[in-house]
C-alpha cells in the first residue's frame, strides 16, 4: 500500500489552515496558490507567507508555489513586455526563497494556433523565434532560480503539442528549469483540439516531468473536478507516471478544495495513488 504515489495539493493559505494536518503529518507535496493572483506581489506578501511559515512548522515535504501568469508571456517579443515578466517572475522567486519553497509552476508560452501556424515559416525560423524570446524574458529569473535552489517548472496551459514545453526547457540547459503538466489541460486539448490523450503527455516529457497538477475534466472545459467526476483515464495516467524516474510532485488541482480528501480515497480505492 504504502509503494503507491503519495498525492499532495493546491492550496492557498486560508486553506491550509483547515488542511494542515492532511499535508503535514505525511509530508505531502504543497503548493501554495496565493501568491499568483493578481496585485498579490505588489502588496506586502510577507505576513501571508510568515503564516505558512507557523503552519508548516515541523513540514520536511517538497514546498511549491504557483508562480504569477494572469497576463504574462513568458515569449512576448515586445522588450517592455520582457522587462515586465521578468520582475514578476523575480517576484516570485523572492517568495519561494523566503518560504525555502523549492518549485514555482509558471506558463506555457504555447498555444494551439502555434500549432498549426509554426511551420509556416521557412525551416525552424518561427520556432528558434519562441525560444529566443522566451530566453530573453526568463535568462535573469533562471540565474536567480539556480542560485536558490528553485526548479521553475513550465505548466501546459493550451499547448496541442505534447512535446514542445519540453523542448523549451531542454534549451535552457539548467535544473532551475523542467516540465509541469495539468492534466485538466491535456485533457482539454485532447477533447477539444485534436492533442494526445494525457497519458501521452506523460509519456512525452519523460523525466524532465518534475510537477502535475491533478484535476478531472471532460476534455470539453479546464473543470477542476474532483477525481472521478470527469472521462479521464486515470489508470492510464498513473502507469505511464510509474514507468518515471523523476518523482514528479503530485499536486491535487481542484476548483472545490472539499474535494481533495475524495480525491485521495477515489485513487486510493484503485490502488492508483494514497
Amino acid at each position: 500500500m504504502y509503494d503507491l504515489p503519495l498525492l499532495g495539493a493546491a492550496i492557498t493559505v486560508t486553506e491550509l489552515e483547515h488542511l494542515r494536518d492532511f499535508i503535514v503529518d505525511e509530508n505531502r507535496d504543497l503548493e501554495l496558490q496565493d501568491f499568483c493572483v493578481p496585485g498579490a506581489l505588489d502588496d506586502d506578501w510577507k505576513p501571508v507567507a510568515t503564516r505558512a511559515k507557523e503552519l508548516l512548522s515541523g513540514y520536511n515535504g517538497r514546498l511549491g508555489i504557483h508562480g504569477p501568469f494572469w497576463g504574462l508571456h513568458i515569449a512576448s517579443p515586445d522588450k517592455e513586455i520582457q522587462k515586465v515578466v521578468t520582475r514578476r517572475m523575480l517576484q516570485g522567486l523572492e517568495v519561494c526563497e523566503f518560504l525555502g519553497a523549492t518549485q514555482m509552476v509558471i506558463h506555457s508560452p504555447y498555444i494551439t494556433w502555434d500549432y498549426h501556424n509554426l511551420d509556416n515559416a521557412p525551416g525552424r525560423q518561427a520556432y528558434q523565434s519562441v525560444l529566443d524570446h522566451t530566453h530573453a524574458t526568463m535568462d535573469e529569473a533562471v540565474r536567480r532560480a539556480e542560485e536558490i535552489g528553485v526548479t521553475m517548472v513550465v505548466e501546459n496551459i493550451m499547448d496541442k503539442d505534447p512535446d514542445i514545453r519540453r523542448i523549451l526547457v531542454e534549451d535552457f540547459n539548467s535544473s532551475a528549469m523542467a516540465v509541469s503538466i495539468d492534466t485538466g489541460h491535456a485533457h482539454y486539448a485532447c477533447g477539444s483540439t485534436g492533442a494526445p490523450p494525457v497519458d501521452y503527455f506523460v509519456r512525452r516529457a519523460g523525466n524532465s516531468l518534475q510537477h502535475i497538477h491533478l484535476q478531472d475534466a471532460d476534455g470539453y472545459a479546464d473543470r477542476h473536478w474532483t477525481i472521478g467526476e470527469g472521462n479521464i483515464s486515470w489508470h492510464a495516467v498513473f502507469r505511464a507516471l510509474g514507468e518515471l524516474t523523476s518523482k514528479p510532485r503530485l499536486i491535487l488541482e481542484l476548483r472545490d478544495k472539499a474535494g481533495i480528501l475524495p480525491s485521495v480515497e477515489w485513487l486510493r480505492a484503485r490502488n492508483l495513488a494514497r
